[in-house]
């Protein structure tokens, strides 16, 4: 429960996943939970703030919707957070584009509706310059209508035990696959993923089965089988973290309207 003398702010934010260990506190390396909460300790007073994260994206894992939730003295207005969180956090590659006082009892994690990822591969032979650390590179063609074909096995709810890493902490693997599409826009690849919450390495995991199929290694059909064996070993390999983004949180009330 918030403090009389505070207002809980929800934060919209993009970042750059490359130099962190991810947005969780780990025992060594920076995280983008680390960054944030330092700077919003210096608007309380260097008192410590803690954060709540809709989405807690991996080390090299992308954000451009991630969202946040922090508690701070109610003098600072919508404008004076996010500008001072920015000041704070440079030169880190973590920004604040909006931030908005949250509705009583709302949630950054528990109150989303659904999480919106795209994964994105650069499927020519020439690596990536401007798309370094943005994509997973990948020069053998990929065939995108057999990837979206495969694609559609997933949709809906299943036991996605043969996506889903190992060390995930989830207590069950059924998860509601909303959307999965596969498009291609010139060299790039894009698999767009939606649901209201993922399992640890799913979207990854989904993509780099994806491009088996692209490669004419598996069948479309292939996906089916290897979903209903409900075993990791079932499945592909773990794409690259560097292709995976967090685009977008949903709740019942768009706060950042």
């Amino acid at each position: 429960m918030t403090v009389p003398d505070t207002t809980r702010w929800a934060l919209l934010m993009e970042y750059d996943g490359t130099p962190f260990v991810g947005w969780q506190r780990q025992d060594s390396g920076l995280s983008v939970q680390q960054v944030l909460e330092a700077a919003a300790a210096r608007l309380n007073r260097n008192v410590p703030v803690a954060s709540v994260v809709a989405g807690r994206t991996d080390s090299g894992v992308h954000a451009a919707g991630q969202v946040a939730q922090i508690d701070l003295p109610s003098a600072f207005t919508a404008v004076k957070v996010r500008d001072a969180l920015n000041f704070h956090m440079k030169p880190h590659p973590v920004i604040i584009r909006q931030a908005v006082p949250a509705p009583d009892g709302w949630n950054a994690r528990f109150s989303a509706v659904s999480r919106l990822y795209r994964y994105r591969i650069l499927n020519r032979r020439a690596r990536p310059a401007l798309l370094a650390n943005r994509v997973w590179h990948v020069a053998a063609p990929l065939d995108t209508s057999a990837m979206h074909s495969a694609a559609r096995h997933l949709l809906g709810r299943h036991d996605f035990t043969s996506f889903r890493a190992a060390a995930c902490q989830a207590k069950s693997p059924l998860r509601t696959l909303d959307r999965l599409d596969v498009t291609r826009d010139g060299d790039v690849i894009e698999i767009v993923a939606q649901a209201r919450s993922f399992l640890h390495h799913q979207v990854r995991n989904m993509a780099g089965t994806l491009r088996l199929v692209g490669d004419a290694t598996w069948h479309p059909d292939r996906m089916a089988v290897a979903l209903a064996a409900r075993n990791r070993s079932a499945a592909g390999p773990t794409a690259p973290a560097a292709g995976l983004c967090l685009m977008e949180v949903r709740y019942d009330t768009d706060l950042f309207d």
